[in-house]
């Protein structure tokens, strides 16, 4: 019989503050079972195994990171969105470095799959910010991929602790967020 209170959304939030605390690379069931005062094969009545708990962690970022973008991007357009979009991401990232990790390695299985269902969410709230902008939609895709790669990148280096320069990082993050309005506008 599973234990009462222990289901697959709790031990989910349980490894995903562990993979801020310790990596994704260290969270395992039996560390994750640990945390949650619970012995191992007590987890596998919830979860599949170490893969399924990882896919897991991944839907709960994207997922969360989607909320967030939402909720950031509501009544704004332009500049105002595209820095709403940066800041949000930016401050998740600093703020849950471990758990944001998990989500790199993963792929989608299908559009059908949890982790795409959750990306699509992220994607849109990109689109959103590009709306703004007098793209050409064969370009959007590309647009989508900058942002993403911008924005994962300063915040992936400032995670990590990768700006040692004297110049304020925060002044370097409004500068992109300049550039990239700049360069959107053509």
């Amino acid at each position: 019989m599973p234990r009462a209170g222990l289901d697959p959304a709790v031990i989910t939030a349980a490894a995903a503050g562990l993979a801020d605390e310790v990596g994704p690379a260290n969270v395992t069931m039996g560390l994750v079972a640990e945390r949650l005062g619970v012995r191992a094969p007590s987890l596998y009545k919830h979860i599949a195994g170490q893969a399924d708990l990882n896919r897991r962690i991944a839907v709960l970022v994207v997922t969360e990171m989607g909320d967030a973008l939402r909720d950031a991007l509501q009544g704004r357009a332009g500049r105002d969105a595209l820095e709403a979009a940066a800041r949000t991401l930016r401050a998740y990232v600093v703020e849950h470095p471990g758990r944001y990790a998990s989500t790199l390695p993963l792929n989608p299985e299908g559009p059908d799959d949890p982790v795409a269902v959750a990306g699509g969410r992220v994607l849109d709230s990109l689109a959103a910010v590009l709306s703004g902008y007098d793209i050409d939609p064969a370009d959007t895709v590309h647009a989508m991929r900058l942002l993403r790669s911008l924005f994962h990148g300063f915040a992936a280096i400032e995670a990590a602790g990768g700006f040692e320069m004297d110049t304020d990082v925060d002044r370097s993050f409004d500068w992109m967020i300049d550039f990239i309005d700049r360069g959107l506008r053509k």
